[in-house]
This record gives structure tokens, C-alpha cells and sequence, in this order.
């Protein structure tokens, strides 16, 4: 939700000198008006001092959960992780990604529309949808949710090239910004459910192992709360380079050709793959 309330918020507050008595300086623009472009980063300086008290004084550690490096970094071996680590990059990694390039994307193919007005929803309802794709996953199957995902992600990315103008000529900003919408909504139910699918395959991992060593119960359900914990750490931390490689796949690919057309054939193949991945490791076998 952050990133939505940041894509709303920094529009407004950079036109505002609210932050100068601190020595923010304003760039001039051509039409004589100033920017504060500091104050994107300054308006979240006074919420994080607020959280960062609370945090230190109201919170508690859970004895239970803590794990040193040592006794997470096995989780590394195991092939799931990296597979996962995969398909979350293609669902959480294209969500962050989208949000960081949707309104460089609209300017250069749309410059006359006011882009800002519209930015925040796609982040708004990816971020809605998360949840949803966990609760539909709890339901239906984590790998269910997430493979008719996948095949939603790569037909909105193949409607996506209808909707864009060709030699600066054609297309439509509002069909090209439901199927933006579209690729948001699949991309945060797709962050939840393969969010549900870790937990799910990690706890069930650990546990079996555990037990066919003849360990006991509770030795299996600690070590599969831990060993689920770092793979959900690694897996996360993986799926946020989306927010760097999308922005720059749809910035090289308009630096060598003009057009955006290059950097979504390469996310139309990777949705595929991801559709064909999920089938084969985890559609096959298991409903979960």
C-alpha cells in the first residue's frame, strides 16, 4: 500500500515548501513555479522518527522465532527455493517493477496525458489484491491460484501491444491503462498466492524431513517455522529486484528502438515460462 500512498503523496508535497526551514531548496521550472523534489523523500521523515519509538519501545521478540544465519543459510540448497524465488520475482518482482515504470512508460507513449492523476491506482490495487490472492490460495491451492495467474498475466501482456500507439500514431491511454490495471490486479493476487505456496512447500519439506529422521513433533514444527521464515526472507528479498529490472528493461528497450515493445515481449516469454514452470514442478502433482 506504501507505494501507492507515496505515488499520490510526493506529487502533492513537491509543490509545496513545507520542508524549507530545513534548508530544502526549490528548482525553478519554465513556467516560472518551484519544485521541491527533497520533499518526497522529507515527508516520510517524521512518520518514520514516530514508528521508529514505537517500534523500540512497544515491541516484543519472539524467543521462539530467532534463528542465526548459520541455521537458515541450508534453506539455500534446496532447489524450491530457487524455483519459487523465480515465480515470486515474476508476481511480487513485476508488481514493485510496474509501479516504478508505469508512469515513465505512460509519458513516452502518451505525453499528453497527465499521468500523475491516474499513477497511484495500479500500486492501490495490486496492493488490495495481495491479500485476496492469499485468502483465494487458503481456498483453492496456492499452485491453482497462481498458475491460472500466470496465464491471466501473459494474455494481458499480449493484449498490452494492441493498446500501444505505433510511429507516435493510434493506440488508446484508457485501454492501455485497464490492461495496466489488469497486469497490477493478476500481479498482486499472484504475490500472495505463490507467498502461500512457500509456506505451504517449506513447512511440509521440513517436516517430513525431520520426521524421517525420527525426530519428534515439536522438533519438526520448529525447525519447518524456521526454515519457512528464511526462505520467505530470501524469496523476498529476490522478488524486489523486479523493481529495478522492469523500469530498465522498458528503458533500454526504448533507448535502442523508440518503443516499449521489446522489454514486453521479454516479460510475455517469462509469463509463460512461469505458466509452464508451475504446471510442471507443482500442477502436476500436488493441489496445494
Amino acid at each position: 500500500m506504501g507505494v501507492s500512498v507515496m505515488q499520490l503523496v510526493a506529487p502533492l508535497v513537491v509543490s509545496l515548501s513545507i520542508f524549507a526551514v530545513f534548508g530544502s531548496q526549490g528548482v525553478k521550472q519554465p513556467d516560472g513555479t518551484e519544485l521541491y523534489l527533497a520533499n518526497a523523500s522529507w515527508i516520510w521523515v517524521p512518520l518514520l522518527a514516530i514508528f521508529t519509538i514505537a517500534a523500540w519501545f512497544g515491541m516484543n521478540d519472539l524467543a521462539t522465532s530467532k534463528a542465526s544465519i548459520k541455521e537458515q543459510l541450508p534453506v539455500l540448497k534446496r532447489g524450491h527455493l530457487w524455483i519459487m524465488s523465480l515465480l515470486y520475482l515474476a508476481t511480487f518482482g513485476s508488481f514493485i517493477g510496474f509501479s516504478a515504470g508505469f508512469a515513465m512508460l505512460s509519458k513516452t507513449q502518451f505525453p499528453d496525458v497527465q499521468i500523475l492523476q491516474y499513477a497511484f491506482f495500479g500500486p492501490f490495487i495490486g496492493a488490495l489484491a495481495r491479500s485476496a490472492g492469499g485468502a483465494l490460495s487458503d481456498r483453492l491451492g496456492g499452485t491453482r491460484v497462481t498458475l491460472v495467474n500466470f496465464i491471466l498475466m501473459a494474455i494481458f501482456s499480449g493484449l498490452l501491444f494492441l493498446t500501444l500507439p505505433t510511429d507516435g500514431q493510434g493506440g488508446s491511454f484508457m485501454a492501455f491503462f485497464a490492461v495496466f490495471l489488469a497486469l497490477f490486479l493478476t500481479a498482486g493476487l499472484g504475490s500472495g498466492s505463490t507467498f502461500q505456496m512457500i509456506s505451504v512447500i517449506f513447512r511440509k519439506l521440513t517436516m517430513d524431513r525431520v520426521k524421517a529422521e525420527g525426530g519428534s513433533g515439536e522438533r519438526a514444527m520448529r525447525e519447518a517455522a524456521t526454515d519457512t521464515a528464511a526462505a520467505l526472507g530470501f524469496i523476498s528479498a529476490i522478488g524486489a529486484i523486479g523493481g529495478f529490472f522492469i523500469p530498465k528493461a522498458f528503458g533500454s528497450s526504448l533507448a535502442l528502438t523508440g518503443s516499449p515493445v521489446g522489454a514486453m515481449k521479454v516479460f510475455l516469454i517469462f509469463y509463460i515460462a512461469c505458466v509452464v514452470i508451475t504446471w510442471a514442478v507443482y500442477g502436476r502433482h500436488s493441489k496445494k
